[in-house]
């Protein structure tokens, strides 16, 4: 079989969408799954849905990277979507075809300064991990390239400020999509540090702050990536080889915070696509977070323990299902700020994303890190619930007794802190302090070991015990899940 090109599909006589030539107006910090799912997936629906008419320009943010793949196939790959919609099975297809070329800095550094010559270059999207936003004052503007992506996005943008720095209207829409808060934010204030260490200059300096538009940013799509057990079958089917088969679950969400001016620019609502452009992206975040990651955090861990080892289960089980779902609709939604609809609809999709049948999520892999996970997705609920209705909320309470009782070690092994459900071992994965702490309070009876732990304000930043009954209700309940096993007390809360 032939690889992926657009020679390829005239071959076969493709008739899906294609564009195979127009301007490059995005600039894309990062060539990985994620954003050819995300991202570029919006911008091809717009290409076709809007006539946006644009080409992306991918730089791969390290060395080595997919640039001589993506390249080799002329930007093309087949993307997967899939999952549940509106109680439906879904798995489309599509060849994304919005991607022009892979640039690698680390080899020819100049290629990536040229795209500041273009003029009809307008936006720049990225998605570098968490720890791509950092200030690394080693960084020096003579590197090429600089180590850190800031310091790289630093050097392209006063390139373009060198050659357009006099025109209006030259400088970038920047759409960070880094999993940290107020990413744009924080992109822009390591730009302007290398632009003060660097000695760029006040004009640029002001350039930067004046014609670029820094716009933080909510993702939400879980992306699976290359599916390596499927790609020769997949590739059979389609009758070419594409070695960068994509995959991710249908659900998508974008949240973009920017002027208002942005809806003309950028046509997500003409092209029908879930993306919106505010003034303020928090509330999104904080129903995500809340509804969606505290739904897991809440859920996963006293699942595990009552024998289920995949989400998808979880939701086929009436009483773990039904125990998420008055977490989330009578002690989450109550909660928050957005119009009750919108939260509602936003949970409905919730479960359709759970029950995704392609995608195997694991329990053990959602429980990592959940004592930062617990305080920073669920905590907010249970403290916004006792205020506003001045009593418990009785399955997120349970969800914390859940939550010792998973992380109740029997022995440290060099994994980490070893617990047991049943005879069968599984390990539990925390920062070291965390695990050296249950491993401490591993023979505390319930009522000592729910002490030891909600007074501990290392874990919650402030101490538990002061919330009316929450020390007796939680103790109750861990005592009860040693006699009696979690799935009873889950059952007792549905």
């Amino acid at each position: 079989m032939k690889k992926l090109c657009y020679a390829t599909l005239k071959e076969q006589g493709y008739g899906g969408y294609l564009l195979e030539k127009a301007p490059e107006r995005v600039l894309q910090f990062g060539e990985g799954n994620f954003l050819r799912a995300f991202v570029d997936y919006f911008i091809d629906m717009m290409n076709e849905k809007a006539g946006f008419n644009s080409k992306v320009v991918l730089c791969q943010p390290i060395a080595p990277g997919l640039a001589p793949m993506i390249n080799e196939q002329e930007g093309l790959y087949t993307l997967y979507l899939r999952g549940f919609e509106n109680g439906q099975k879904v798995n489309d297809k599509r060849i994304i075809s919005c991607v022009s070329r892979c640039l690698n800095p680390y080899e020819d550094f100049q290629s990536l300064l040229d795209c500041a010559k273009n003029p009809d270059l307008r936006y720049i999207a990225c998605n570098t991990t968490e720890a791509g936003i950092v200030y690394d004052p080693s960084c020096q503007y003579t590197d090429r390239p600089a180590a850190s992506y800031p310091g790289k996005l630093t050097q392209f943008l006063y390139e373009r400020f060198r050659i357009f720095g006099k025109e209006k209207g030259k400088g970038f829409v920047v759409l960070s999509c880094e999993l940290i808060d107020d990413n744009g934010r924080e992109l822009e204030k390591c730009v302007l540090s290398y632009a003060d260490q660097w000695k760029l200059g006040d004009d640029f300096i002001s350039w930067i702050k004046e014609e670029n538009i820094f716009c933080s940013t909510l993702v939400d799509r879980i992306v699976t990536g290359y599916p390596r057990s499927e790609a020769d079958a997949l590739n059979q089917e389609n009758g070419y080889i594409d070695n960068l088969i994509d995959t991710g679950e249908v659900f998508g969400f974008w949240v973009i915070e920017g002027p208002e001016s942005l809806k003309e620019e950028l046509p997500f609502e003409k092209a029908g696509l879930p993306v919106i452009i505010t003034d303020n992206h928090k509330p999104y975040k904080q129903r995500k977070v809340r509804i969606l990651n505290g739904a897991h955090t809440s859920m996963v861990l006293g699942a595990y323990l009552a024998g289920q080892d995949i989400v998808r289960d979880c939701m086929h089980d009436e009483v773990i299902r039904g125990f998420m779902n008055k977490t989330i609709y009578e002690e989450i939604i109550p909660t928050l700020t957005l119009p009750e609809e919108e939260l509602k609809g936003f949970a409905a999709s919730v479960t359709e994303r759970f029950q995704n049948p392609f995608i195997d999520h694991a329990l053990l892999s959602i429980a990592l890190n959940s004592t930062s996970k617990w305080k920073a997705r669920v905590m907010p609920s249970l403290k916004g619930y006792v205020e506003k209705f001045g009593r418990l909320p009785e399955c997120i309470c349970a969800s914390l007794a859940f939550y010792i009782a998973f992380y109740t070690g029997d022995h440290m092994s060099a994994e980490g802190l070893t617990g047991l459900r049943g005879t069968e071992e599984y390990v539990i994965k925390d920062d070291a302090n965390v695990l050296e702490f249950y491993d401490a309070h591993k023979n505390d009876d319930a009522a000592a070991l729910t002490h030891a732990v909600l007074s501990n304000t290392a874990f919650w930043g402030e101490d538990l015990t002061v919330i009316p009954q929450l020390e007796k209700f939680v103790a109750d309940t861990l005592k009860t899940i040693k006699e009696k096993g979690t799935y009873e007390v889950t059952k007792a809360y549905c």
